[in-house]
Protein backbone atom coordinates (compact mmCIF):
# COMPACT_ATOMS: atom_id res chain seq x y z
CA UNK A 1 0.00 0.00 0.00
CA UNK A 2 1.42 3.06 -1.10
CA UNK A 3 1.45 5.91 1.31
CA UNK A 4 0.72 9.48 -0.19
CA UNK A 5 3.43 12.20 1.27
CA UNK A 6 1.75 15.72 1.64
CA UNK A 7 3.66 18.51 2.28
CA UNK A 8 3.79 20.34 5.75
CA UNK A 9 2.22 23.38 3.49
CA UNK A 10 -0.59 20.93 2.33
CA UNK A 11 -1.48 19.89 5.51
CA UNK A 12 -1.70 23.07 7.35
CA UNK A 13 -5.60 24.28 6.93
CA UNK A 14 -5.61 27.82 6.14
CA UNK A 15 -7.13 30.21 8.92
CA UNK A 16 -10.56 31.06 7.90
CA UNK A 17 -10.58 34.86 6.16
CA UNK A 18 -12.33 37.62 7.98
CA UNK A 19 -12.74 40.86 7.39
CA UNK A 20 -12.84 42.06 10.61
CA UNK A 21 -10.34 39.68 11.66
CA UNK A 22 -7.62 41.51 9.11
CA UNK A 23 -9.10 44.45 9.96
CA UNK A 24 -8.43 44.35 13.68
CA UNK A 25 -4.77 43.17 12.83
CA UNK A 26 -4.21 46.33 10.35
CA UNK A 27 -5.92 48.74 13.07
CA UNK A 28 -2.80 46.85 15.74
CA UNK A 29 -0.14 48.05 13.69
CA UNK A 30 -1.13 51.14 13.38
CA UNK A 31 0.44 53.04 16.76
CA UNK A 32 -1.85 56.45 16.21
CA UNK A 33 -4.63 54.46 15.59
CA UNK A 34 -3.79 52.02 19.01
CA UNK A 35 -2.96 55.54 20.91
CA UNK A 36 -6.94 56.83 19.68
CA UNK A 37 -8.30 53.60 21.19
CA UNK A 38 -6.96 53.62 24.46
CA UNK A 39 -7.58 57.72 24.79
CA UNK A 40 -11.22 56.98 24.31
CA UNK A 41 -11.19 53.83 26.46
CA UNK A 42 -9.94 55.93 29.33
CA UNK A 43 -12.25 58.83 28.56
CA UNK A 44 -15.37 56.04 28.53
CA UNK A 45 -14.02 54.68 31.57
CA UNK A 46 -14.16 58.13 33.05
CA UNK A 47 -17.46 58.76 31.88
CA UNK A 48 -18.79 55.59 33.45
CA UNK A 49 -17.03 55.08 36.66
CA UNK A 50 -14.93 58.24 36.96
CA UNK A 51 -17.67 60.56 39.31
CA UNK A 52 -17.41 57.06 41.83
CA UNK A 53 -13.59 57.54 42.24
CA UNK A 54 -13.04 61.40 42.15
CA UNK A 55 -11.83 62.56 45.32
CA UNK A 56 -14.90 65.36 45.92
CA UNK A 57 -17.98 65.85 44.47
CA UNK A 58 -18.19 67.74 41.61
CA UNK A 59 -20.70 70.12 43.78
CA UNK A 60 -18.50 70.48 46.75
CA UNK A 61 -17.12 74.11 47.32
CA UNK A 62 -14.40 75.36 49.97
CA UNK A 63 -14.46 78.96 49.78
CA UNK A 64 -11.06 78.78 52.27
CA UNK A 65 -9.19 76.65 49.13
CA UNK A 66 -10.78 79.04 46.38
CA UNK A 67 -8.34 79.31 42.93
CA UNK A 68 -6.16 77.05 44.09
CA UNK A 69 -2.93 75.95 42.16
CA UNK A 70 -2.76 72.38 40.91
CA UNK A 71 -1.79 70.50 44.16
CA UNK A 72 -1.67 66.64 45.31
CA UNK A 73 -4.94 67.88 47.11
CA UNK A 74 -6.42 69.25 44.37
CA UNK A 75 -4.78 67.62 40.89
CA UNK A 76 -6.65 70.57 38.74
CA UNK A 77 -6.54 73.01 41.30
CA UNK A 78 -9.84 75.01 42.00
CA UNK A 79 -12.30 77.29 41.12
CA UNK A 80 -13.25 80.85 42.30
CA UNK A 81 -16.07 78.49 44.28
CA UNK A 82 -13.90 76.23 45.63
CA UNK A 83 -14.56 73.31 44.13
CA UNK A 84 -12.06 70.74 42.33
CA UNK A 85 -11.61 71.53 38.72
CA UNK A 86 -10.25 67.43 38.75
CA UNK A 87 -13.87 66.00 39.85
CA UNK A 88 -15.41 68.47 37.25
CA UNK A 89 -13.36 67.77 34.68
CA UNK A 90 -13.70 64.02 34.94
CA UNK A 91 -17.75 64.21 35.70
CA UNK A 92 -17.71 66.94 32.13
CA UNK A 93 -16.17 63.56 30.44
CA UNK A 94 -19.55 62.04 31.83
CA UNK A 95 -21.28 64.82 30.14
CA UNK A 96 -19.39 65.16 26.70
CA UNK A 97 -20.21 60.80 25.94
CA UNK A 98 -23.61 61.22 27.09
CA UNK A 99 -24.05 63.94 24.78
CA UNK A 100 -21.67 62.50 22.27
CA UNK A 101 -23.34 59.10 21.82
CA UNK A 102 -26.67 60.09 21.91
CA UNK A 103 -26.63 62.51 19.56
CA UNK A 104 -24.84 60.44 17.04
CA UNK A 105 -26.69 57.06 17.43
CA UNK A 106 -29.84 59.20 16.68
CA UNK A 107 -28.20 60.51 14.12
CA UNK A 108 -26.67 57.82 12.69
CA UNK A 109 -29.98 56.03 12.69
CA UNK A 110 -32.09 59.05 10.68
CA UNK A 111 -28.88 59.15 8.25
CA UNK A 112 -29.17 55.22 7.85
CA UNK A 113 -32.56 55.13 7.34
CA UNK A 114 -32.90 58.12 5.30
CA UNK A 115 -29.97 57.70 2.83
CA UNK A 116 -30.84 53.75 2.46
CA UNK A 117 -34.33 54.38 1.14
CA UNK A 118 -32.80 57.20 -1.02
CA UNK A 119 -30.71 55.28 -2.38
CA UNK A 120 -32.25 51.61 -3.04
CA UNK A 121 -35.46 52.79 -3.99
CA UNK A 122 -34.36 56.32 -6.31
CA UNK A 123 -36.48 58.45 -6.87
CA UNK A 124 -38.74 60.57 -6.06
CA UNK A 125 -37.58 59.49 -2.70
CA UNK A 126 -34.24 60.34 -3.27
CA UNK A 127 -35.23 63.61 -4.71
CA UNK A 128 -37.17 64.54 -1.84
CA UNK A 129 -34.80 63.15 1.07
CA UNK A 130 -31.52 64.93 -0.67
CA UNK A 131 -33.56 68.13 -1.09
CA UNK A 132 -33.91 68.13 2.65
CA UNK A 133 -30.32 66.83 2.92
CA UNK A 134 -29.18 69.75 1.00
CA UNK A 135 -31.95 72.15 2.96
CA UNK A 136 -30.62 71.08 6.68
CA UNK A 137 -26.41 71.52 5.60
CA UNK A 138 -27.67 74.93 4.34
CA UNK A 139 -28.74 76.04 7.14
CA UNK A 140 -25.73 77.20 9.53
CA UNK A 141 -25.75 75.00 12.93
CA UNK A 142 -24.93 77.55 15.39
CA UNK A 143 -28.24 79.70 14.31
CA UNK A 144 -29.96 76.92 14.14
CA UNK A 145 -29.14 75.49 17.47
CA UNK A 146 -29.58 79.09 18.67
CA UNK A 147 -33.51 79.29 17.49
CA UNK A 148 -34.25 75.79 18.65
CA UNK A 149 -33.17 76.85 22.29
CA UNK A 150 -34.26 80.56 22.43
CA UNK A 151 -37.97 79.49 21.22
CA UNK A 152 -38.45 76.21 22.90
CA UNK A 153 -36.42 76.52 26.07
CA UNK A 154 -38.81 79.23 27.97
CA UNK A 155 -41.81 77.36 27.23
CA UNK A 156 -40.80 74.08 28.66
CA UNK A 157 -39.01 75.67 31.49
CA UNK A 158 -42.61 77.18 32.44
CA UNK A 159 -44.42 74.12 31.59
CA UNK A 160 -42.07 72.28 34.20
CA UNK A 161 -42.58 75.01 36.85
CA UNK A 162 -46.48 75.00 36.63
CA UNK A 163 -46.16 70.92 36.82
CA UNK A 164 -43.67 71.25 39.96
CA UNK A 165 -46.67 73.68 41.56
CA UNK A 166 -49.36 71.62 41.09
CA UNK A 167 -47.73 67.98 41.80
CA UNK A 168 -44.78 68.94 43.97
CA UNK A 169 -42.89 66.42 42.17
CA UNK A 170 -38.67 67.66 42.54
CA UNK A 171 -38.36 66.19 39.47
CA UNK A 172 -39.80 68.80 37.80
CA UNK A 173 -37.24 71.32 38.83
CA UNK A 174 -34.41 69.51 37.26
CA UNK A 175 -33.96 71.42 34.31
CA UNK A 176 -30.82 70.40 33.11
CA UNK A 177 -33.08 67.16 31.32
CA UNK A 178 -34.24 70.25 29.20
CA UNK A 179 -30.43 71.17 28.68
CA UNK A 180 -29.73 67.70 27.55
CA UNK A 181 -33.20 67.44 25.51
CA UNK A 182 -32.75 70.25 23.28
CA UNK A 183 -28.74 69.86 22.85
CA UNK A 184 -30.03 66.04 21.72
CA UNK A 185 -32.21 67.03 19.82
CA UNK A 186 -30.91 70.19 17.65
CA UNK A 187 -27.71 68.15 17.29
CA UNK A 188 -28.97 65.62 16.38
CA UNK A 189 -31.00 67.84 13.52
CA UNK A 190 -28.05 69.26 11.96
CA UNK A 191 -25.65 65.81 12.11
CA UNK A 192 -27.67 63.45 10.13
CA UNK A 193 -27.18 64.68 6.67
CA UNK A 194 -23.60 63.61 6.39
CA UNK A 195 -24.63 60.19 7.44
CA UNK A 196 -27.42 59.99 4.60
CA UNK A 197 -25.44 60.62 1.69
CA UNK A 198 -22.90 58.29 2.57
CA UNK A 199 -25.33 56.03 3.01
CA UNK A 200 -26.94 56.74 0.00
CA UNK A 201 -23.47 56.46 -1.58
CA UNK A 202 -22.85 53.24 -0.54
CA UNK A 203 -26.21 52.06 -1.41
CA UNK A 204 -25.82 53.23 -4.69
CA UNK A 205 -23.10 51.12 -5.33
CA UNK A 206 -24.61 47.83 -3.42
CA UNK A 207 -27.60 47.47 -5.20
CA UNK A 208 -26.34 46.59 -8.62
CA UNK A 209 -24.38 44.00 -7.06
CA UNK A 210 -25.05 40.29 -8.55
CA UNK A 211 -25.97 38.72 -4.76
CA UNK A 212 -28.79 41.55 -5.16
CA UNK A 213 -30.43 40.67 -8.47
CA UNK A 214 -30.33 36.97 -6.88
CA UNK A 215 -32.09 38.17 -3.89
CA UNK A 216 -34.47 39.79 -5.77
CA UNK A 217 -34.80 37.14 -8.22
CA UNK A 218 -35.61 34.90 -4.94
CA UNK A 219 -38.57 37.03 -4.62
CA UNK A 220 -37.42 38.36 -1.36
CA UNK A 221 -39.27 41.84 -0.55
CA UNK A 222 -37.04 45.23 -0.67
CA UNK A 223 -36.94 45.96 2.90
CA UNK A 224 -35.65 42.26 3.77
CA UNK A 225 -33.08 42.92 1.31
CA UNK A 226 -31.94 46.48 2.49
CA UNK A 227 -32.01 44.83 6.05
CA UNK A 228 -30.10 41.72 5.60
CA UNK A 229 -27.84 42.77 2.64
CA UNK A 230 -27.64 46.04 1.50
CA UNK A 231 -27.55 48.39 4.69
CA UNK A 232 -25.23 45.59 6.48
CA UNK A 233 -22.36 45.80 3.45
CA UNK A 234 -22.38 49.50 3.70
CA UNK A 235 -21.54 49.30 7.63
CA UNK A 236 -17.27 49.61 6.76
CA UNK A 237 -17.34 53.30 5.63
CA UNK A 238 -20.71 54.29 8.17
CA UNK A 239 -17.90 52.85 11.43
CA UNK A 240 -15.16 55.32 10.00
CA UNK A 241 -17.55 58.02 9.89
CA UNK A 242 -19.05 57.66 13.37
CA UNK A 243 -15.78 57.21 15.14
CA UNK A 244 -14.84 60.98 13.85
CA UNK A 245 -18.57 62.01 14.82
CA UNK A 246 -18.22 61.32 18.44
CA UNK A 247 -15.68 63.47 18.38
CA UNK A 248 -16.81 66.32 16.02
CA UNK A 249 -20.09 65.80 18.65
CA UNK A 250 -18.08 66.66 21.28
CA UNK A 251 -16.31 69.58 20.47
CA UNK A 252 -19.80 70.84 19.14
CA UNK A 253 -21.18 70.43 22.34
CA UNK A 254 -18.61 71.96 23.82
CA UNK A 255 -18.55 74.81 21.74
CA UNK A 256 -22.51 75.23 22.30
CA UNK A 257 -21.60 75.38 26.06
CA UNK A 258 -19.06 77.71 25.75
CA UNK A 259 -21.71 80.09 24.18
CA UNK A 260 -24.28 79.74 26.96
CA UNK A 261 -26.92 77.52 24.56
CA UNK A 262 -25.92 74.02 25.67
CA UNK A 263 -25.45 72.19 29.48
CA UNK A 264 -25.31 74.96 31.38
CA UNK A 265 -23.99 74.99 34.66
CA UNK A 266 -24.23 73.61 37.54
CA UNK A 267 -23.76 70.70 35.28
CA UNK A 268 -20.17 70.61 34.39
CA UNK A 269 -19.34 70.46 30.91
CA UNK A 270 -16.06 70.82 28.95
CA UNK A 271 -17.63 73.89 26.84
CA UNK A 272 -18.90 76.06 29.66
CA UNK A 273 -15.93 75.31 31.96
CA UNK A 274 -13.62 76.47 29.16
CA UNK A 275 -16.14 79.48 29.24
CA UNK A 276 -15.56 80.08 32.87
CA UNK A 277 -11.50 79.77 32.69
CA UNK A 278 -11.22 82.04 29.65
CA UNK A 279 -12.67 84.97 31.55
CA UNK A 280 -9.88 84.56 34.29
CA UNK A 281 -6.96 82.95 32.46
CA UNK A 282 -4.52 85.49 32.44
CA UNK A 283 -4.54 85.40 36.81
CA UNK A 284 -5.90 81.66 36.95
CA UNK A 285 -4.75 79.56 33.77
CA UNK A 286 -5.26 76.38 35.24
CA UNK A 287 -8.90 76.86 35.10
CA UNK A 288 -9.06 77.09 31.37
CA UNK A 289 -6.00 74.59 30.44
CA UNK A 290 -7.41 71.39 32.55
CA UNK A 291 -10.70 71.40 30.33
CA UNK A 292 -9.83 72.32 27.07
CA UNK A 293 -6.42 70.02 27.12
CA UNK A 294 -8.87 67.38 27.75
CA UNK A 295 -11.00 68.28 25.06
CA UNK A 296 -8.29 68.65 22.76
CA UNK A 297 -6.82 65.46 23.61
CA UNK A 298 -10.36 63.89 23.16
CA UNK A 299 -10.47 65.31 19.67
CA UNK A 300 -7.20 64.11 18.75
CA UNK A 301 -7.75 60.82 19.94
CA UNK A 302 -11.35 60.39 18.11
CA UNK A 303 -9.53 61.61 14.96
CA UNK A 304 -6.58 58.73 15.42
CA UNK A 305 -9.28 56.20 15.88
CA UNK A 306 -11.08 56.88 12.67
CA UNK A 307 -8.33 57.42 10.14
CA UNK A 308 -6.97 54.17 11.39
CA UNK A 309 -10.39 52.38 11.11
CA UNK A 310 -10.35 53.72 7.97
CA UNK A 311 -6.76 52.25 6.50
CA UNK A 312 -7.96 49.27 8.56
CA UNK A 313 -11.51 48.83 6.74
CA UNK A 314 -10.35 50.20 3.24
CA UNK A 315 -6.59 48.68 2.90
CA UNK A 316 -7.11 49.71 -1.17
CA UNK A 317 -7.50 53.82 -0.07
CA UNK A 318 -4.97 53.81 2.77
CA UNK A 319 -1.47 55.29 1.35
Amino acid sequence: MSAILLSPVAQQEEAPVSLWRDAWYRLKRNKLAVFGLAVVLILAFAAIFGPYLTPYDYLSQDLQARNAVPSLAHLFGTDDLGRDVFSRVVYGTRTAFLVAVIVTVIAVFIGTLLGAIAGFFGNPFDRVIMWLTDMTMSVPNLLLVVVINASLKSPITKWMEAQYLATLNPFYRQTIWVDFMLVFGSMALISWPPYARLVRAQVLSIRSRPYITAAQALGLSNWIIMKRYVIPNALGPLIVSVSAGLGTAMVLESAFSFLGVGVNPPTPSWGNMISDGLRVWQHYPHLLAAPAAVLGLASVAFSFLGDGLNDALNPRGSK
